[in-house]
């Protein structure tokens, strides 16, 4: 299987729905990637495990609405690839072969081990399945021979450390695999409604499937610039949390304006929640209608993973027949 365009592989997590950050973080690039690259993107399900394996159940209700959240966004299955990741076993059996030759000390020093180790300290976590997190996700990258992963700021020790065991593998064996580079993306301006890092544990998102009343609401009680206590009050646009989302959805032509009300009180923060909720809603209903569609039709989902599955294990199959030979395991 040959590919005139450099490839691209990344995927996400099946843990709930996804909200604006995740699209101005990470879908917002994908989407814009797709008509440059050759783009795998899978549903992760295999690493939901790694933290949520004490009720795997949930895990099969997210997988459709991922891929909802995903095209309503923009993916389009005829332009790229999508899929699941259990859905093509040789994840598995490439996983099983890189984890051979890992040393067990280059996954203990990753540092996002000790550190998603403390942020879910309520979870037993001693695993070897999430200790190995980075060695499935070496196969999950290394299966496609992508040229570049796109990746933020913070996932490139795992990044790195998927090329080092890509060098001691070739190392080992002789050259087979291309260490793929990181694409870095750019991370997401918005923070969440309560001015922290936008999370759904946190509860100070919004999805991008949640119906405009519930967006109204959320947006009215939104924190602004806490110096503000009467609509007379000067504020500080560069201290309040709603103008990061109308630098993001609104007209730029009407940020000077925004700006200058706030600075010289001629707004409120009600008139601005007003018009971040209009940018909001216009930014937001192509999604829904691409959601909707989906929703009137469930099979559609199933149909584009059925496809991406096929394209997916076709090239995976390539690569594993490969390297059976190269190891002389070729049975």
């Amino acid at each position: 299987m040959t590919h005139s365009k450099k490839r691209i592989v990344s995927g996400m997590r099946p843990t709930g729905a996804l909200h604006l950050g995740h699209y101005f973080g990470v879908l917002r690039n994908w989407v814009n990637l797709q008509d440059e690259y050759d783009c795998f993107f899978f549903v992760a399900d295999w690493h939901a495990l790694t933290s949520e394996y004490a009720d795997p159940r949930k895990i099969k209700g997210f997988v459709p609405g991922l891929v909802k959240d995903w095209v309503a966004a923009g993916l389009d299955p005829a332009r790229c690839v999508i899929f699941q990741q259990s859905q093509v076993k040789a994840h598995a059996e490439l996983h099983l072969l890189l984890s051979m030759v890992t040393p067990l000390g280059w996954l203990e020093r990753c540092p996002t081990y000790k550190d998603q180790k403390e942020q879910l300290a309520q979870k037993d976590l001693n695993t070897y399945g999430f200790l190995g997190y980075p060695v499935l996700m070496t196969g999950d990258i290394l299966m496609y021979k992508p040229e570049f992963v796109p990746v933020g700021q913070d996932q490139l020790p795992h990044m790195e450390l998927s090329r080092e065991i890509a060098r001691r593998f070739n190392f080992l064996y002789g050259d087979f695999f291309v260490e793929p580079q990181a694409l870095l993306t750019e991370d997401s301006k918005l923070p969440g409604l309560d001015g922290r890092k936008m999370s759904k544990s946190y509860g100070n998102s919004i999805s991008l499937s949640e119906d405009m009343d519930s967006v109204r609401q959320k947006l009215m009680t939104m924190l602004t610039d806490t110096n503000r206590l009467r609509k007379a009050d000067p504020g500080d646009p560069c201290v309040c949390n709603l103008f990061p989302y109308h630098k993001i959805l609104t007209d730029p032509e009407r940020l000077p304006e925004i700006e200058e009300g706030c600075r010289n009180a001629s707004w409120g923060c009600v008139d601005c929640k007003k018009l971040l909720f209009e940018s909001m809603e216009r930014f937001l209903a192509p999604i829904h209608a691409r959601r909707r569609e989906l929703d009137e039709n469930p099979d559609r989902v199933w149909e584009i993973l059925r496809d991406g599955n096929r394209r997916a294990e076709a090239a995976a199959n390539e690569t594993m027949d490969a390297l059976r030979a190269h190891l002389n395991f070729d049975f």
